[in-house]
């Protein structure tokens, strides 16, 4: 079975935020370092990996992204915080 992922991606400064689902986390990130892809991520400048979660099931991967876009920022923030505190680009730990 493959693995889907939930992840967070930001800007240089940490001002906006994008929450995405994946089954190909390294290939998603990619693309969005590369702007290969049109849309949010590249018009806001988000090539950083700030965190991310590791599912089996693709159905709890997408339930889980839909939570965490429910949440306010502040929330976001300490979820990032506690397993990331300095929001440090996390793309090459996954190559």
């Amino acid at each position: 079975m493959r693995n889907s992922y939930v992840y967070i991606m930001t800007n240089y400064t940490n001002t906006t935020i994008y929450i995405g689902v994946t089954n190909n986390l390294l290939r998603r990130v990619y693309e969005h370092k590369q702007k290969l892809v049109p849309g949010f991520t590249a018009e806001y400048n988000l090539t950083k990996l700030v965190y991310f979660e590791v599912y089996e099931d693709i159905k709890l991967a997408i339930a889980r992204e839909k939570s965490l876009k429910n949440l306010v920022r502040r929330k976001k923030n300490l979820l990032i915080e506690k397993e990331n505190p300095y929001w440090k680009d996390l793309y090459d730990s996954i190559i």
